[in-house]
């Protein structure tokens, strides 16, 4: 159950289905949160958090680059803008065994901003085209961008249509719009998170306009009955926050979603399925709460709710043994 590097360069996109995916999230999809949530559903495909190029290839990228095979379908979000060097990191992701790389051009943050990674490269069309196609070029891998639907200064919806039209002619064939501008100034990530108003009529608008796109929709979307909605128009969709702060939402993605006739895991049966992987955690000198944090919304709607997620994130801190803090944690689940 260790995580460990998975060295699988061969092409696996032929299975690979956008329909149903968890967003890349910063100090969140890191690769203990995407074991666990990988024991919710078999079929989603889960985001990597957004790693720079800098960070591959000045710093220790097989850390960045680890994870355990049971992650699978896995994609890798880049952060960069200089077409070699993600061209660079696509190579890498592809050795490592990810099923698909994808471009981050929607991240608000002033940080990233600085040094041209995120959504500030939505005034850049040619520039994202060129860094899609070096990917492209370099690896067998499928090659996707996620992007917001605007930013300030260039948010008509004839210039999101001059970025997805240009990005297109590079090559690329699957977008994830996060249906909200970006403001780029005054405004902080979280904020870029709710304020901008969601306009999933213009992510609509744009699947009209280029049916031969696969759209993933992002952005807002808390349940399946919405998920189930909004599949009447885009070709996926992608949960964000819900699936983290709500993670049991993902329990039933597999029977709805994608037709799965096996039995909708339990939230008791997902945590005592997490046992050996947390055991070797901590055997390999790890502390538990590296992946227990990631486990906390399993803690919601239930008499014993509040003292579940009371064992796991305060008293952890203090515990001698912690595995037997997380039995205890488990008997609050027991038939839930």
């Amino acid at each position: 159950m260790l995580a460990k590097t998975v060295i699988n360069p061969q092409n696996t996109s032929s299975a690979l289905s956008r329909r149903f995916s968890v967003a890349p999230m910063m100090d969140w999809t890191d690769r203990h949160c995407r074991f666990f949530l990988r024991l919710l559903s078999k079929h989603a495909l889960l985001y990597t958090e957004m790693v720079t190029t800098g960070a591959l290839l000045n710093g220790d990228h097989d850390r960045f680059l680890r994870h355990n095979e049971a992650e699978h379908p896995l994609a890798l979000q880049l952060g960069g803008s200089v077409p070699l060097d993600l061209a660079a990191c696509a190579r890498m992701a592809q050795e490592h065994g990810y099923d698909e790389v994808n471009l981050n051009v929607g991240c608000p943050s002033d940080r990233v901003q600085n040094n041209m990674i995120g959504a500030v490269l939505m005034g850049h069309p040619q520039l994202v085209a060129d860094c899609v196609k070096a990917m492209r070029d370099a690896v067998s891998i499928p090659v996707t961008v996620k992007h917001r639907i605007g930013i300030n200064g260039r948010d008509s919806y004839e210039q999101l249509c001059d970025f997805v039209g240009t990005v297109r002619d590079a090559g690329c064939t699957s977008f994830t719009v996060h249906a909200r501008i970006a403001i780029l100034e005054g405004l902080s990530p979280k904020e870029n998170r709710d304020i901008p108003p969601l306009r999933y009529d213009v992510a609509a608008q744009l699947k009209k306009d280029f049916p031969e796109l696969e759209i993933i929709l992002n952005g807002g979307i808390k349940t399946l009955e919405a998920c189930h909605e909004h599949l009447q128009t885009f070709d996926g969709v992608m949960l964000g926050r819900e699936a983290y702060h709500n993670p049991y939402v993902m329990a039933e993605v597999d029977q709805q979603l994608f037709g799965s006739t096996a039995p909708v895991i339990t939230r008791a049966e997902a945590l005592a399925q997490l046992r050996p992987y947390i055991a070797a955690h901590i055997d390999a000198g790890g502390s538990m709460h590296h992946i227990t944090r990631h486990v906390l919304g399993l803690g919601t709607g239930f008499p014993g709710a509040r003292k579940f997620r009371q064992l796991l994130s305060v008293d952890i801190h203090k515990a001698k043994e912690p595995l037997v803090l997380l039995d205890q944690a488990a008997e609050l689940l027991e038939g839930r």
